[in-house]
């Protein structure tokens, strides 16, 4: 798995101020993964504190996309910190609930079958989560004890040993960018507060959120609930 756009720039950013173990303790968090779980096709590591998430992909999927629909319309991962508890979800137990819609049917487009959101914890509080996304239906089944080592070994490195300080260091690569395409936002923004019922500030402000927290920029998020309600 490599890193999207936003997590490289992100890391060359880092590298230039002096961190340069940051992919490292990614790319080793990812190849773990994946050694355990083979389908697994992508993972997000988000840190609560700085609305800030890192991702690696293969070569096909957005899964930044599945992360930001997670923090505008509800999700696995957004369940998992609050909870302080792993969840599991197959593609078809979202449908059939008509939960996390948005989640769902953005994971549909991806070809995404499965997922595992996962807290991380230090000293008792969450400070972040991780998303792991499968190719094939219960592709974490029975490999939950694993996975949550890989990740409490790994992921709470990239937290605590690197200090990335991403509030200061990474707000500019984390934040969204004012772009030119405001009519794809105004409508995307339309279909939030009516799917929400909220007020279209309210709506601006959860896709601003959304795009922030999941590394993407506000059309990218925009487009993308456009998408999935004209489909």
């Amino acid at each position: 798995m490599e890193p999207i756009p936003p997590t490289r720039e992100a890391i060359e950013k880092l590298e230039r101020l002096g961190d340069t173990d940051v992919e490292q303790i990614l790319r080793r968090l990812g190849e773990r993964v994946v050694n355990e779980v083979p389908t697994c096709m992508g993972l997000s590591l988000t840190l609560v504190d700085d609305n800030v998430t890192l991702t690696l992909v293969a070569s096909d999927p957005d899964t930044s996309q599945l992360d930001a629909m997670q923090y505008l319309d509800g999700g696995p991962c957004v369940e998992a910190t609050r909870t302080d508890r792993l969840v599991e979800i197959n593609e078809a137990d979202l449908l059939d609930e008509e939960r996390w819609s948005l989640f769902a049917r953005a994971s549909a487009s991806q070809g995404v079958q499965s997922s595992l959101s996962m807290p991380l914890v230090d000293q008792g509080r969450v400070v972040g989560g991780v998303n792991l996304y499968a190719s094939t239906r219960d592709a974490f089944h029975g490999h939950h004890d694993e996975l949550a080592r890989i990740v409490g070994a790994h992921a709470a490195d990239a937290v605590n040993d690197a200090d990335l300080s991403f509030s200061t260091r990474l707000r500019a690569a984390a934040a969204p960018e004012v772009l030119a395409a405001q009519a794809d936002i105004d409508m995307a923004v339309g279909f939030i507060a009516a799917s929400q019922g909220v007020d279209t500030e309210t709506a601006l402000e959860r896709l601003h959120d959304a795009a922030a927290r999941s590394a993407s920029t506000d059309v990218e998020v925009a487009r993308t609930v456009i998408r999935l309600h004209l489909t």
